[in-house]
């Protein structure tokens, strides 16, 4: 047999391989083959090829002998389809199952053999002493007992169950499989978490109940509990801080402390956000409208087991405030938007104050969109700041509202309200308002003027002229009133610390007691000049829903009151505090106390419409409007001259509707005296219990309330419908 060499370069040793392989599995070719006529491999391989085998190869094929060129031509002929085939020598080679091969000698094993066990170096080992915390029933976390080496272990697993998708999983149903795989995500989530508190070295080991990662629990059957080992290595810390040209600006050592970020301290990409937040605040705070900061870059050192910070700031110049620009001057000039504005030109830019101008804007109800963008005017001059300008953008909003209420309540009945209104018919921001209300006790109609904003922010000059019937329980009036007020009161948009007003009020009013036994009472008729004030502190978290926090509200009313040629003096006065206090995260804890009298003149000297009386949906539940209080000879409310109120209720919240459904079981009591001081002679007091539903404007009221010492006429069941809380 002759034998293939294989030397020379890698590419003559493939095509000599080649060549071999191609003369040793052609058996087949022998058959049809003369061996008289068969080439030696000596011959089709020459000593020419085994030296040089690139150039042999490329010669191709040599030419074909002249036996070769017949049997070409043979081939060349056309064949007929219908000719019988040569006939197939026979298979002399005997059958598998009739050869008598030798047996096989048994291998002993060769125990000096040993081979690399990868699962096994693959396999991480978890802590042997640890701190556990478990997220969820069936996930765990722990962490090195010492707890130098992670500190913030709770806010850690407390931002993990947050993000966790085995935290997820509330079903009995999720087999291993889904745990399994959500443990492989969870085990990727906690890695990312290492290092965003500076922990780049660390390690998270997986096991499924009490299985290592590739192995099956015992019980695959049954949910199994998930336990991550953090192994977080070594804090890495910040090295060089790169702030670019911070520090070249007017105020950059200030600048400089507000990003409080240095070398050594420990690396945490959270504080790099958070710190990054602090500096653009402090740079809108202190006069640079046109800073720029660059996206922070981290380059970690795992040699250094630091990590270098580049954020390039450029401050921009420092600026002052200079005129406010409008682009509709005829609708809102910019010089009464630089009157609603809570800086003076000249003073130091800060954003706040811009971002405060724009909600004021808002706050008018008269645009719909609004942009503020400063706009430079002067350049910084050394140490003088530069001036900027800043142009508001407005869109005009609709102007025109039709607005309706409904209520209904027991003793007072139905009450619908209506009005238009046109907000800016007297610009800038002067409205003009239409309204009436037509109901079972009342009838109104009238004509309001305001001007917001009114000789400074927030403050408000009103004009109200309006002519009504009330038909209550205690009296009939027929009134005319015209009422001017200065006032300062929050809004929905700012909620103020404190508020006040003043008025002047002069009242045309006749007015009688109800008829008796079908007998009609005559009619007097009282002039009343009044000068009301009011004033409130509130620190309350909210205007209409408050959890916390506590109002204290007073009113004084000096008043001059004429009828039958009889002139009274008299004050009206009235103290309201209320507390808010939440208990647990569903339940609220809230309390008031009202306290009113009018000293001065008796009280046939003042008006029944003016006397202090108790009962009803903001007063005492359970009875009816102006139902609580002295009483003449007939059964009807008298009214009285001092007045003490009080209740108490727990709002708490239920799970339905979103949370948006709450209970409100309530106390009221209250008592009504014809002397300056209460007497207490009769205190009435209801009980009942309410719903609120949140709408996200405020709440709205359903209560049901009865009277447990009810007196004569009352009735058992008293039901309130409205949009607020009680109080």
């Amino acid at each position: 047999m002759p034998r293939c060499r294989n030397s020379g370069t890698p590419t003559s040793r493939a095509l000599l391989a080649l060549a071999c392989a191609s003369f040793a599995f052609a058996p087949a070719v022998a058959f049809a083959q003369d061996r008289s006529t068969a080439q030696s491999l000596e011959e089709l391989i020459p000593d020419s090829a085994i030296d040089n085998p690139e150039a042999w190869a490329q010669q191709g094929t040599p030419p074909a002998p002249e036996e070769d060129a017949a049997a070409e031509a043979v081939l060349a002929q056309e064949v007929d389809p219908n000719s019988p085939l040569a006939e197939v020598p026979p298979i002399d080679v005997p059958w598998p199952d009739q050869l008598d091969l030798p047996q096989l000698a048994p291998l002993a094993p060769d125990d000096s053999i040993q081979f690399a066990d990868a699962d096994a170096e693959a396999a991480q080992t978890g802590l042997v002493e640890a701190e556990v915390i478990r997220v969820t029933p069936e996930l765990v976390l722990a962490f090195p007992p010492d707890d130098a080496a992670f500190p913030e272990r709770e806010a850690f697993a407390e931002r993990f169950e947050q993000l966790s998708t085995i935290a997820e999983l509330d079903s009995d149903e999720d087999n291993i499989a889904q745990i399994a795989a959500r443990a492989r995500s969870d085990e990727e989530l906690l890695a990312t978490m290492l290092r965003v508190y500076g922990y780049y070295d660390g390690q998270v080991v997986r096991t499924i109940g009490g299985a290592a990662p590739g192995e099956t629990p015992a019980n695959a059957s049954e949910r199994s509990e998930v336990r991550f080992d953090l192994i977080p290595g070594p804090r890495y810390r910040f090295g060089a801080i790169d702030l670019g040209e911070l520090l070249a600006a007017v105020d950059g050592p200030a600048l400089r402390r507000a990003f409080e970020i240095a070398a050594g301290d420990p690396m945490s990409s959270d504080r790099i956000v958070s710190e990054q937040f602090d500096l653009d605040r402090a740079l809108g705070e202190m006069g640079y409208p046109f800073a720029a900061i660059g996206e922070p870059e981290l380059l970690v050192d795992h040699a250094r087991t630091a990590g270098d910070l580049t954020m390039k700031v450029a401050p921009g110049g420092k600026f002052a405030f200079g005129e406010v620009v409008s682009n509709l001057p005829d609708f809102l000039s910019g010089r009464h938007l630089a009157r609603i504005a809570r800086f003076e030109p000249g003073d130091i830019y800060q954003r706040s104050l811009e971002y405060d101008l724009r909600r004021a804007i808002i706050s008018t109800g008269l645009v719909s969109s609004v942009t503020v963008t400063p706009r430079k005017v002067n350049d910084p001059a050394g140490d003088r700041p530069g001036t900027v300008a800043l142009d508001v953008e407005m869109t005009k909003a609709k102007l025109r509202t039709w607005a309706g209420a409904i209520g209904y309540g027991t003793g007072e009945g139905f009450r619908v309200e209506g009005s238009w209104e046109h907000r800016n018919l007297f610009p800038p921001e002067g409205m003009l308002r239409v309204r009436g209300i037509a109901g079972t006790q009342q009838q109104l109609a009238g004509v309001t003027f305001r001007k917001n904003n009114f000789g400074g922010r927030d403050k408000v000059l009103t004009v109200d002229a309006f002519a009504s019937t009330i038909s209550s329980q205690a009296y009939d009036a027929r009134t005319v009133s015209l009422i001017g007020t200065y006032e300062r009161l929050s809004t929905l948009l700012f909620q103020k610390p404190f508020g006040w007003s003043v008025g002047l009020e002069a009242v045309a009013t006749g007015e009688r007691p109800q008829p008796v036994a079908g007998v009609t009472q005559p009619r007097r008729t009282f002039f009343v000049g009044a000068l009301p004030l009011y004033g409130l502190l509130d620190t309350t978290d909210s205007l209409l829903d408050p959890t916390r926090g506590f109002r204290l509200g007073g009113r004084l009313s000096p008043e001059v009151s004429r009828t039958n040629r009889m002139q009274s003096f008299y004050l009206r006065s009235q103290v309201d505090a209320s507390y808010y206090q939440r208990v647990t995260e569903r339940v609220v804890v809230a309390g008031r106390v009202r306290f009113g009298a009018i000293p001065g003149t008796d009280l046939a000297n003042i008006a029944p419409s003016r006397r202090l009386y108790s009962g009803g949906g903001g007063s005492v539940r359970g009875y009816g409007y102006q139902a609580i209080g002295p009483r003449d000879a007939a059964g009807l409310p008298t009214g009285g001259r001092s007045l003490l109120e009080g209740a108490v209720e727990a709002r708490i919240g239920t799970r339905f509707f979103d949370g948006a459904l709450s209970i409100v079981p309530f106390v009221d009591a209250g008592t009504v005296s014809q002397d300056v001081l209460p007497d207490f002679e009769t205190v009435r007091i209801g009980a009942g219990i309410g719903a609120r539903y949140n709408t996200g404007f405020g709440p709205l009221r359903v209560d049901i309330a009865t009277p447990i010492n009810p007196g004569p006429g009352d009735s058992r069941i008293a039901v309130y419908v409205s949009l607020g809380q009680a109080f």
